[in-house]
Protein backbone atom coordinates (compact mmCIF):
# COMPACT_ATOMS: atom_id res chain seq x y z
CA UNK A 1 0.00 0.00 0.00
CA UNK A 2 1.38 3.46 -0.85
CA UNK A 3 2.72 5.42 2.11
CA UNK A 4 3.41 9.09 2.63
CA UNK A 5 5.57 9.20 5.79
CA UNK A 6 6.84 12.76 5.39
CA UNK A 7 3.43 14.09 4.42
CA UNK A 8 1.90 12.29 7.39
CA UNK A 9 4.51 13.72 9.74
CA UNK A 10 3.41 17.22 8.78
CA UNK A 11 -0.30 16.43 8.79
CA UNK A 12 -0.35 14.62 12.07
CA UNK A 13 -4.06 14.03 12.66
CA UNK A 14 -5.01 17.29 11.07
CA UNK A 15 -6.64 16.18 7.83
CA UNK A 16 -10.21 15.85 9.06
CA UNK A 17 -13.30 15.15 7.03
CA UNK A 18 -15.09 12.36 5.21
CA UNK A 19 -13.06 9.40 3.91
CA UNK A 20 -9.89 10.44 5.66
CA UNK A 21 -9.92 7.97 8.53
CA UNK A 22 -8.42 4.50 8.68
CA UNK A 23 -5.91 5.37 5.94
CA UNK A 24 -8.63 5.23 3.29
CA UNK A 25 -7.01 8.17 1.56
CA UNK A 26 -3.91 6.01 0.96
CA UNK A 27 -5.93 3.52 -1.07
CA UNK A 28 -6.34 6.14 -3.74
CA UNK A 29 -3.18 8.28 -3.80
CA UNK A 30 -4.45 10.53 -6.58
CA UNK A 31 -7.61 11.37 -4.61
CA UNK A 32 -5.52 11.90 -1.49
CA UNK A 33 -3.33 14.40 -3.32
CA UNK A 34 -6.41 16.13 -4.74
CA UNK A 35 -7.72 16.51 -1.19
CA UNK A 36 -4.42 18.09 -0.17
CA UNK A 37 -4.60 20.45 -3.15
CA UNK A 38 -7.98 21.74 -1.91
CA UNK A 39 -7.25 22.04 1.78
CA UNK A 40 -4.52 24.12 3.34
CA UNK A 41 -6.11 24.65 6.78
CA UNK A 42 -7.28 22.09 9.34
CA UNK A 43 -11.03 22.85 9.81
CA UNK A 44 -10.91 21.81 13.44
CA UNK A 45 -8.06 24.07 14.47
CA UNK A 46 -6.07 27.11 13.54
CA UNK A 47 -3.30 24.96 12.05
CA UNK A 48 -1.99 25.99 8.67
CA UNK A 49 -0.36 23.43 6.40
CA UNK A 50 2.56 24.42 4.18
CA UNK A 51 1.74 25.19 0.58
CA UNK A 52 4.31 22.65 -0.64
CA UNK A 53 2.48 19.77 1.07
CA UNK A 54 0.62 18.47 -2.03
CA UNK A 55 3.89 18.43 -3.98
CA UNK A 56 5.59 16.57 -1.15
CA UNK A 57 2.87 13.93 -1.39
CA UNK A 58 3.36 13.77 -5.17
CA UNK A 59 7.11 13.24 -4.66
CA UNK A 60 6.49 10.42 -2.17
CA UNK A 61 3.95 8.88 -4.54
CA UNK A 62 6.57 8.99 -7.33
CA UNK A 63 9.05 7.29 -5.01
CA UNK A 64 6.55 4.52 -4.28
CA UNK A 65 5.84 3.95 -7.97
CA UNK A 66 9.56 3.59 -8.75
CA UNK A 67 10.43 1.38 -5.80
CA UNK A 68 7.46 -0.89 -6.40
CA UNK A 69 9.11 -1.88 -9.71
CA UNK A 70 12.09 -3.39 -7.90
CA UNK A 71 13.40 -6.46 -9.67
CA UNK A 72 12.15 -5.28 -13.05
CA UNK A 73 13.92 -6.96 -15.97
CA UNK A 74 15.31 -4.71 -18.69
CA UNK A 75 14.63 -6.22 -22.08
CA UNK A 76 17.06 -5.64 -24.97
CA UNK A 77 16.20 -2.64 -27.14
CA UNK A 78 16.93 -1.84 -30.77
CA UNK A 79 17.39 1.91 -30.32
CA UNK A 80 17.73 4.38 -27.44
CA UNK A 81 14.47 4.75 -25.53
CA UNK A 82 13.17 6.03 -22.21
CA UNK A 83 14.01 3.81 -19.25
CA UNK A 84 10.81 1.71 -18.88
CA UNK A 85 10.83 2.27 -15.10
CA UNK A 86 10.92 6.05 -15.52
CA UNK A 87 8.46 8.14 -13.51
CA UNK A 88 8.23 11.91 -13.89
CA UNK A 89 6.34 14.64 -12.07
CA UNK A 90 6.03 18.35 -12.69
CA UNK A 91 5.91 20.18 -9.35
CA UNK A 92 5.56 23.77 -8.26
CA UNK A 93 8.13 23.46 -5.49
CA UNK A 94 11.80 22.46 -5.65
CA UNK A 95 12.05 19.65 -3.11
CA UNK A 96 15.68 18.73 -3.73
CA UNK A 97 16.27 18.70 0.03
CA UNK A 98 13.92 15.75 0.38
CA UNK A 99 15.84 13.67 -2.17
CA UNK A 100 19.19 14.67 -0.67
CA UNK A 101 17.99 13.48 2.75
CA UNK A 102 17.08 10.09 1.31
CA UNK A 103 13.38 10.87 1.91
CA UNK A 104 13.99 11.04 5.66
CA UNK A 105 13.38 14.74 6.28
CA UNK A 106 10.77 17.22 5.03
CA UNK A 107 12.12 20.33 3.31
CA UNK A 108 13.10 23.21 5.57
CA UNK A 109 13.02 26.03 3.03
CA UNK A 110 11.87 24.84 -0.41
CA UNK A 111 11.92 27.22 -3.36
CA UNK A 112 8.61 27.98 -5.05
CA UNK A 113 9.39 27.37 -8.72
CA UNK A 114 8.62 24.87 -11.45
CA UNK A 115 10.51 21.66 -10.80
CA UNK A 116 10.53 18.42 -12.73
CA UNK A 117 11.52 15.37 -10.75
CA UNK A 118 12.58 12.04 -12.24
CA UNK A 119 12.73 8.62 -10.67
CA UNK A 120 13.87 5.33 -12.20
CA UNK A 121 15.61 2.06 -11.52
CA UNK A 122 19.25 2.00 -12.59
CA UNK A 123 19.59 -0.57 -15.40
CA UNK A 124 22.95 -1.81 -14.10
CA UNK A 125 22.29 -2.09 -10.36
CA UNK A 126 18.50 -2.13 -10.15
CA UNK A 127 18.70 0.53 -7.44
CA UNK A 128 16.18 3.42 -7.43
CA UNK A 129 17.47 6.83 -8.49
CA UNK A 130 15.75 10.17 -7.93
CA UNK A 131 16.81 13.61 -9.13
CA UNK A 132 15.56 16.95 -10.21
CA UNK A 133 15.58 17.02 -13.99
CA UNK A 134 18.06 19.26 -15.78
CA UNK A 135 17.31 20.84 -19.12
CA UNK A 136 19.59 18.23 -20.68
CA UNK A 137 17.63 15.41 -19.04
CA UNK A 138 14.38 16.78 -20.45
CA UNK A 139 15.95 17.26 -23.88
CA UNK A 140 17.13 13.64 -23.93
CA UNK A 141 13.64 12.43 -23.02
CA UNK A 142 12.12 14.66 -25.69
CA UNK A 143 14.53 13.50 -28.39
CA UNK A 144 13.82 9.81 -27.94
CA UNK A 145 10.11 10.29 -27.32
CA UNK A 146 9.66 12.27 -30.53
CA UNK A 147 12.03 10.13 -32.57
CA UNK A 148 12.93 11.23 -36.08
CA UNK A 149 16.28 12.03 -37.62
CA UNK A 150 18.56 13.70 -35.06
CA UNK A 151 20.53 15.31 -37.86
CA UNK A 152 17.35 17.11 -38.92
CA UNK A 153 16.59 18.10 -35.31
CA UNK A 154 20.15 19.41 -34.97
CA UNK A 155 19.91 21.45 -38.19
CA UNK A 156 16.60 22.95 -37.07
CA UNK A 157 18.07 23.88 -33.69
CA UNK A 158 21.31 25.24 -35.15
CA UNK A 159 23.53 22.75 -33.29
CA UNK A 160 25.68 19.85 -34.40
CA UNK A 161 24.26 16.36 -34.55
CA UNK A 162 27.16 15.29 -32.36
CA UNK A 163 25.89 17.60 -29.62
CA UNK A 164 22.52 15.84 -29.64
CA UNK A 165 24.17 12.41 -29.87
CA UNK A 166 26.19 13.33 -26.78
CA UNK A 167 23.03 14.32 -24.93
CA UNK A 168 21.63 10.86 -25.68
CA UNK A 169 24.81 9.07 -24.62
CA UNK A 170 25.09 10.96 -21.34
CA UNK A 171 21.46 10.18 -20.56
CA UNK A 172 22.18 6.50 -21.23
CA UNK A 173 25.17 6.70 -18.88
CA UNK A 174 22.90 8.13 -16.17
CA UNK A 175 20.29 5.43 -16.76
CA UNK A 176 17.56 7.86 -17.82
CA UNK A 177 17.58 6.20 -21.22
CA UNK A 178 18.40 2.64 -22.17
CA UNK A 179 20.25 1.81 -25.38
CA UNK A 180 21.20 -1.26 -27.38
CA UNK A 181 24.10 -3.27 -26.01
CA UNK A 182 27.29 -3.27 -28.03
CA UNK A 183 27.20 -5.60 -30.99
CA UNK A 184 30.97 -5.42 -31.35
CA UNK A 185 31.64 -8.55 -29.33
CA UNK A 186 33.79 -11.64 -29.51
CA UNK A 187 32.21 -15.05 -29.76
CA UNK A 188 33.65 -16.77 -26.65
CA UNK A 189 33.19 -20.13 -28.38
CA UNK A 190 35.68 -18.95 -31.00
CA UNK A 191 38.51 -19.39 -28.49
CA UNK A 192 37.88 -22.85 -27.03
CA UNK A 193 41.13 -22.94 -25.10
CA UNK A 194 40.61 -19.63 -23.31
CA UNK A 195 40.02 -19.42 -19.60
CA UNK A 196 36.96 -17.69 -18.23
CA UNK A 197 37.31 -14.30 -19.87
CA UNK A 198 35.93 -11.07 -18.32
CA UNK A 199 33.42 -9.30 -20.53
CA UNK A 200 35.68 -6.25 -20.84
CA UNK A 201 37.95 -8.36 -23.06
CA UNK A 202 35.07 -9.62 -25.20
CA UNK A 203 32.78 -6.63 -25.74
CA UNK A 204 33.98 -3.36 -27.25
CA UNK A 205 32.31 -0.09 -26.31
CA UNK A 206 34.33 1.96 -28.82
CA UNK A 207 34.97 1.41 -32.53
CA UNK A 208 37.94 3.21 -34.08
CA UNK A 209 38.44 4.33 -37.64
CA UNK A 210 42.20 4.69 -38.01
CA UNK A 211 42.14 7.11 -40.91
CA UNK A 212 45.33 7.59 -42.91
CA UNK A 213 44.04 10.67 -44.67
CA UNK A 214 47.33 11.25 -46.51
CA UNK A 215 50.65 9.54 -47.13
CA UNK A 216 52.37 12.91 -47.44
CA UNK A 217 55.12 13.22 -44.84
CA UNK A 218 58.04 15.60 -44.29
CA UNK A 219 60.14 12.78 -42.83
CA UNK A 220 61.88 9.95 -44.66
CA UNK A 221 62.03 7.19 -42.06
CA UNK A 222 64.18 4.18 -42.84
CA UNK A 223 61.46 1.72 -41.78
CA UNK A 224 58.51 3.35 -43.56
CA UNK A 225 56.12 0.67 -44.77
CA UNK A 226 54.38 2.61 -47.54
CA UNK A 227 55.65 5.53 -49.62
CA UNK A 228 52.96 5.31 -52.28
CA UNK A 229 50.88 8.42 -52.88
CA UNK A 230 47.34 7.21 -53.67
CA UNK A 231 44.84 9.74 -54.95
CA UNK A 232 43.13 11.23 -51.91
CA UNK A 233 39.38 11.27 -51.48
CA UNK A 234 37.52 14.51 -51.93
CA UNK A 235 36.29 16.40 -48.90
CA UNK A 236 32.74 15.38 -49.83
CA UNK A 237 33.76 11.71 -49.83
CA UNK A 238 35.42 12.24 -46.45
CA UNK A 239 32.21 13.69 -45.02
CA UNK A 240 30.26 10.72 -46.35
CA UNK A 241 32.68 8.38 -44.59
CA UNK A 242 32.10 10.22 -41.31
CA UNK A 243 28.33 10.06 -41.75
CA UNK A 244 28.60 6.35 -42.50
CA UNK A 245 30.76 5.81 -39.42
CA UNK A 246 28.17 7.56 -37.26
CA UNK A 247 25.43 5.30 -38.65
CA UNK A 248 27.57 2.19 -38.14
CA UNK A 249 28.39 3.07 -34.53
CA UNK A 250 24.79 3.81 -33.55
CA UNK A 251 23.63 0.61 -35.22
CA UNK A 252 26.29 -1.40 -33.34
CA UNK A 253 25.75 0.32 -29.99
CA UNK A 254 29.28 1.75 -29.66
CA UNK A 255 30.97 5.12 -29.40
CA UNK A 256 32.87 6.10 -32.52
CA UNK A 257 36.47 7.28 -32.50
CA UNK A 258 38.43 8.73 -35.39
CA UNK A 259 42.20 8.48 -35.18
CA UNK A 260 43.69 10.87 -37.75
CA UNK A 261 47.04 9.70 -39.04
CA UNK A 262 49.08 9.37 -42.22
CA UNK A 263 51.81 10.09 -43.28
CA UNK A 264 51.45 13.29 -41.40
CA UNK A 265 47.71 14.04 -41.24
CA UNK A 266 48.33 17.76 -40.68
CA UNK A 267 49.70 17.98 -44.23
CA UNK A 268 46.29 17.13 -45.69
CA UNK A 269 44.81 20.37 -47.07
CA UNK A 270 41.42 19.59 -45.51
CA UNK A 271 42.67 18.29 -42.18
CA UNK A 272 41.00 20.99 -40.08
CA UNK A 273 37.74 20.63 -42.02
CA UNK A 274 37.73 16.86 -41.53
CA UNK A 275 38.71 17.18 -37.87
CA UNK A 276 35.86 19.64 -37.29
CA UNK A 277 33.41 17.46 -39.20
CA UNK A 278 34.37 14.45 -37.07
CA UNK A 279 33.92 16.57 -33.95
CA UNK A 280 30.53 17.79 -35.17
CA UNK A 281 29.40 14.17 -35.44
CA UNK A 282 30.25 13.45 -31.83
CA UNK A 283 33.31 11.23 -32.27
CA UNK A 284 36.18 11.08 -29.84
CA UNK A 285 39.33 12.13 -31.69
CA UNK A 286 43.04 11.39 -31.60
CA UNK A 287 46.03 12.27 -33.75
CA UNK A 288 49.03 10.17 -34.76
CA UNK A 289 51.44 12.51 -36.47
CA UNK A 290 54.59 14.58 -36.28
CA UNK A 291 55.47 17.56 -34.10
CA UNK A 292 53.74 20.81 -34.98
CA UNK A 293 53.53 24.34 -33.62
CA UNK A 294 51.58 25.57 -30.63
CA UNK A 295 49.52 27.77 -32.93
CA UNK A 296 48.34 24.70 -34.86
CA UNK A 297 47.63 22.88 -31.60
CA UNK A 298 45.51 25.80 -30.43
CA UNK A 299 43.47 25.63 -33.64
CA UNK A 300 42.88 21.95 -32.93
CA UNK A 301 41.87 22.74 -29.36
CA UNK A 302 39.43 25.36 -30.60
CA UNK A 303 37.59 22.53 -32.34
CA UNK A 304 37.96 19.65 -29.84
CA UNK A 305 40.63 18.49 -27.44
CA UNK A 306 42.05 15.21 -28.80
CA UNK A 307 42.04 12.21 -26.50
CA UNK A 308 45.76 12.05 -27.18
CA UNK A 309 48.41 13.17 -29.66
CA UNK A 310 50.93 10.46 -30.51
CA UNK A 311 54.41 11.00 -31.93
CA UNK A 312 57.24 8.53 -32.51
CA UNK A 313 60.76 8.07 -31.24
CA UNK A 314 62.95 5.16 -32.31
CA UNK A 315 65.45 5.12 -29.48
CA UNK A 316 68.01 7.49 -28.01
CA UNK A 317 68.98 10.61 -29.93
CA UNK A 318 71.66 9.19 -32.24
CA UNK A 319 69.69 6.13 -33.29
CA UNK A 320 66.40 8.01 -33.56
CA UNK A 321 67.87 10.68 -35.79
CA UNK A 322 69.53 8.02 -37.91
CA UNK A 323 66.08 6.48 -38.46
CA UNK A 324 63.95 9.63 -38.72
CA UNK A 325 66.25 12.48 -39.66
CA UNK A 326 68.64 14.91 -38.03
CA UNK A 327 67.20 16.97 -35.20
CA UNK A 328 64.02 14.90 -34.91
CA UNK A 329 64.74 13.72 -31.35
CA UNK A 330 65.00 17.22 -29.92
CA UNK A 331 61.98 18.42 -31.88
CA UNK A 332 59.90 15.66 -30.32
CA UNK A 333 61.09 16.51 -26.81
CA UNK A 334 60.17 20.15 -27.35
CA UNK A 335 56.80 19.13 -28.77
CA UNK A 336 56.05 16.97 -25.74
CA UNK A 337 56.62 20.02 -23.58
CA UNK A 338 54.18 21.98 -25.74
CA UNK A 339 51.56 19.25 -25.37
CA UNK A 340 52.03 19.32 -21.61
CA UNK A 341 51.74 23.12 -21.53
CA UNK A 342 48.44 22.89 -23.41
CA UNK A 343 47.24 19.94 -21.29
CA UNK A 344 46.97 17.57 -24.25
CA UNK A 345 47.51 13.91 -23.41
CA UNK A 346 50.76 12.78 -25.05
CA UNK A 347 51.90 9.40 -26.28
CA UNK A 348 55.23 8.25 -27.69
CA UNK A 349 55.40 5.11 -29.81
CA UNK A 350 58.61 3.25 -30.62
CA UNK A 351 59.00 0.74 -33.43
CA UNK A 352 60.98 -2.08 -31.88
CA UNK A 353 63.85 -3.67 -33.83
CA UNK A 354 66.99 -5.63 -33.00
CA UNK A 355 68.98 -2.40 -33.16
CA UNK A 356 67.01 -0.41 -30.56
CA UNK A 357 65.99 -3.20 -28.18
CA UNK A 358 68.57 -2.14 -25.59
CA UNK A 359 67.54 1.55 -25.76
CA UNK A 360 63.85 1.23 -24.92
CA UNK A 361 63.97 1.23 -21.14
CA UNK A 362 66.58 4.00 -20.99
CA UNK A 363 64.46 6.11 -23.34
CA UNK A 364 61.40 5.45 -21.18
CA UNK A 365 63.36 6.74 -18.19
CA UNK A 366 64.23 9.94 -20.07
CA UNK A 367 60.56 10.46 -20.88
CA UNK A 368 59.32 9.90 -17.34
CA UNK A 369 57.38 13.00 -16.30
CA UNK A 370 57.47 14.32 -19.85
CA UNK A 371 55.01 12.00 -21.60
CA UNK A 372 51.76 10.45 -20.44
CA UNK A 373 52.29 7.09 -22.14
CA UNK A 374 55.30 5.48 -23.74
CA UNK A 375 55.08 2.12 -25.47
CA UNK A 376 56.25 0.17 -28.50
CA UNK A 377 55.16 -1.92 -31.47
CA UNK A 378 57.35 -4.52 -33.05
CA UNK A 379 58.53 -3.68 -36.56
CA UNK A 380 56.36 -4.90 -39.40
CA UNK A 381 58.92 -6.05 -41.96
CA UNK A 382 57.13 -4.60 -44.97
CA UNK A 383 58.01 -1.73 -47.26
CA UNK A 384 61.36 -0.17 -46.40
CA UNK A 385 61.34 -2.06 -43.11
CA UNK A 386 61.64 -5.42 -44.87
CA UNK A 387 65.43 -5.41 -44.54
CA UNK A 388 65.55 -4.37 -40.88
CA UNK A 389 65.96 -7.18 -38.36
CA UNK A 390 63.81 -8.03 -35.38
CA UNK A 391 65.32 -9.49 -32.20
CA UNK A 392 65.32 -13.25 -31.80
CA UNK A 393 62.69 -14.85 -29.59
CA UNK A 394 64.90 -15.39 -26.54
CA UNK A 395 66.23 -11.83 -26.60
CA UNK A 396 62.72 -10.51 -26.96
CA UNK A 397 61.42 -12.61 -24.06
CA UNK A 398 64.21 -11.30 -21.82
CA UNK A 399 63.46 -7.75 -22.92
CA UNK A 400 59.78 -8.11 -22.00
CA UNK A 401 60.73 -9.33 -18.52
CA UNK A 402 62.90 -6.23 -18.06
CA UNK A 403 60.18 -4.00 -19.49
CA UNK A 404 57.66 -5.29 -16.95
CA UNK A 405 60.18 -4.70 -14.15
CA UNK A 406 60.82 -1.15 -15.34
CA UNK A 407 57.10 -0.38 -15.49
CA UNK A 408 56.89 -0.75 -11.71
CA UNK A 409 58.96 2.38 -11.21
CA UNK A 410 57.99 4.37 -14.30
CA UNK A 411 54.32 5.35 -14.68
CA UNK A 412 55.01 6.54 -18.24
CA UNK A 413 55.57 2.96 -19.40
CA UNK A 414 52.37 1.67 -20.99
CA UNK A 415 51.20 -1.78 -22.05
CA UNK A 416 50.52 -2.63 -25.68
CA UNK A 417 52.34 -5.59 -27.25
CA UNK A 418 50.18 -8.70 -26.88
CA UNK A 419 53.07 -10.91 -25.82
CA UNK A 420 53.45 -8.93 -22.60
CA UNK A 421 50.49 -11.00 -21.44
CA UNK A 422 52.81 -14.02 -21.35
CA UNK A 423 55.04 -12.35 -18.77
CA UNK A 424 52.01 -11.17 -16.81
CA UNK A 425 50.61 -14.68 -16.84
CA UNK A 426 53.87 -16.21 -15.64
CA UNK A 427 53.96 -13.68 -12.81
CA UNK A 428 50.25 -14.13 -12.00
CA UNK A 429 49.63 -10.41 -12.60
CA UNK A 430 46.42 -10.97 -14.51
CA UNK A 431 45.85 -10.03 -18.16
CA UNK A 432 45.66 -6.64 -19.77
CA UNK A 433 43.87 -5.90 -23.02
CA UNK A 434 46.81 -6.24 -25.36
CA UNK A 435 47.27 -4.21 -28.53
CA UNK A 436 43.72 -2.86 -28.88
CA UNK A 437 42.11 -3.85 -25.59
CA UNK A 438 41.06 -7.17 -27.17
CA UNK A 439 44.39 -8.68 -28.09
CA UNK A 440 44.78 -8.45 -31.84
CA UNK A 441 41.86 -6.22 -32.78
CA UNK A 442 42.30 -6.47 -36.55
CA UNK A 443 38.87 -5.89 -38.11
CA UNK A 444 37.29 -6.21 -34.65
CA UNK A 445 37.22 -2.90 -32.80
CA UNK A 446 38.99 -0.94 -35.51
CA UNK A 447 39.75 -0.82 -39.20
CA UNK A 448 42.33 1.23 -41.06
CA UNK A 449 41.38 3.41 -44.02
CA UNK A 450 43.95 4.66 -46.56
CA UNK A 451 43.85 8.00 -48.37
CA UNK A 452 41.93 6.55 -51.33
CA UNK A 453 39.33 4.82 -49.11
CA UNK A 454 40.87 1.34 -49.20
CA UNK A 455 40.07 -0.46 -45.94
CA UNK A 456 42.54 -2.77 -44.19
CA UNK A 457 42.15 -5.04 -41.18
CA UNK A 458 45.47 -3.61 -39.90
CA UNK A 459 47.60 -0.89 -41.44
CA UNK A 460 50.90 -2.50 -40.55
CA UNK A 461 50.65 -5.13 -43.27
CA UNK A 462 48.61 -5.60 -46.48
CA UNK A 463 45.17 -6.78 -45.33
CA UNK A 464 42.65 -5.22 -47.75
CA UNK A 465 38.97 -5.68 -46.97
CA UNK A 466 37.19 -3.30 -49.33
CA UNK A 467 36.83 0.35 -50.15
CA UNK A 468 34.75 3.16 -48.70
CA UNK A 469 32.81 5.19 -49.63
CA UNK A 470 32.15 2.78 -52.52
CA UNK A 471 31.00 0.35 -49.81
CA UNK A 472 29.57 1.05 -46.40
CA UNK A 473 31.58 0.33 -43.28
CA UNK A 474 28.94 -2.23 -42.33
CA UNK A 475 29.39 -4.03 -45.67
CA UNK A 476 33.13 -4.20 -45.14
CA UNK A 477 32.91 -5.15 -41.47
CA UNK A 478 30.36 -7.91 -42.06
CA UNK A 479 32.27 -9.48 -44.94
CA UNK A 480 33.55 -13.06 -44.56
CA UNK A 481 37.13 -11.85 -45.02
CA UNK A 482 36.83 -9.38 -42.13
CA UNK A 483 35.38 -12.17 -40.02
CA UNK A 484 38.38 -14.33 -40.88
CA UNK A 485 40.79 -11.64 -39.65
CA UNK A 486 38.78 -11.34 -36.44
CA UNK A 487 39.20 -15.05 -35.73
CA UNK A 488 42.98 -14.68 -36.02
CA UNK A 489 45.47 -17.48 -36.45
CA UNK A 490 44.39 -21.09 -36.06
CA UNK A 491 47.65 -21.62 -34.19
CA UNK A 492 46.35 -19.43 -31.34
CA UNK A 493 42.85 -20.85 -31.23
CA UNK A 494 43.40 -23.22 -28.30
CA UNK A 495 45.62 -20.85 -26.29
CA UNK A 496 44.44 -19.80 -22.83
CA UNK A 497 45.62 -16.22 -23.49
CA UNK A 498 43.93 -15.80 -26.88
CA UNK A 499 41.23 -13.21 -25.94
CA UNK A 500 43.93 -10.74 -24.87
CA UNK A 501 46.71 -11.84 -27.20
CA UNK A 502 46.71 -13.51 -30.61
CA UNK A 503 50.26 -12.40 -31.31
CA UNK A 504 50.91 -9.83 -34.04
CA UNK A 505 49.67 -10.58 -37.56
CA UNK A 506 51.98 -7.91 -38.99
CA UNK A 507 55.04 -9.66 -37.54
CA UNK A 508 53.77 -13.01 -38.83
CA UNK A 509 53.30 -11.54 -42.32
CA UNK A 510 56.70 -9.83 -42.25
CA UNK A 511 58.36 -13.19 -41.58
CA UNK A 512 56.74 -14.66 -44.69
CA UNK A 513 54.26 -16.77 -42.72
CA UNK A 514 50.48 -17.24 -43.04
CA UNK A 515 48.59 -14.89 -40.73
CA UNK A 516 45.61 -17.27 -40.62
CA UNK A 517 47.53 -20.43 -39.81
CA UNK A 518 50.91 -19.68 -38.23
CA UNK A 519 52.05 -18.70 -34.76
CA UNK A 520 53.71 -15.37 -34.00
CA UNK A 521 57.37 -16.43 -34.38
CA UNK A 522 58.36 -14.55 -31.21
CA UNK A 523 55.74 -16.21 -29.00
CA UNK A 524 57.36 -17.95 -26.01
CA UNK A 525 54.26 -19.12 -24.13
Amino acid sequence: MPSFPLTESILGGGLAGPDTSEDKHFDDPKRFIEMLDGRSVDPGSARTFPDFLPDLARLEWLRYRVESQGGAAFEPVDEPCVNPTMEIERLSWDLTQVIESGFTSPPSSPVHEEWWVLGWLDPASGEPVFKGATQEDLLALKLVAEGGDRAEHAAAAGVTVGALDSVIRRAVDRGILVAPKSRIRRDPHGFPGARDTPERFLVAQVFTLQWHITHQCELHCRHCYDRTLPSPLTLEDGLRILDDLRTFCWDRGVQGQVCFTGGNPLLHPDFMALYRAASDRGFSLSILGNPTSKSVLRKILDIQRPDYYQVSLEGLAEHNDHMRGAGHFNRVLGFLDALRDLEIDSQVMLTLTRDNLDQVIELAGMLKGRVDDFTFNRLAQVGEGADIALPDRDSYAAFLEAYVDAARANPAIAWKDNLLNIVRDHREMGPFGGCTGFGCGAAFNFVAVLPDGEVHACRKFPSPLGNIPRQTIADVYDSPLAGRYRRGSDACRSCALRPTCGGCMAVVHGQGLDVFRDLDPMCFY
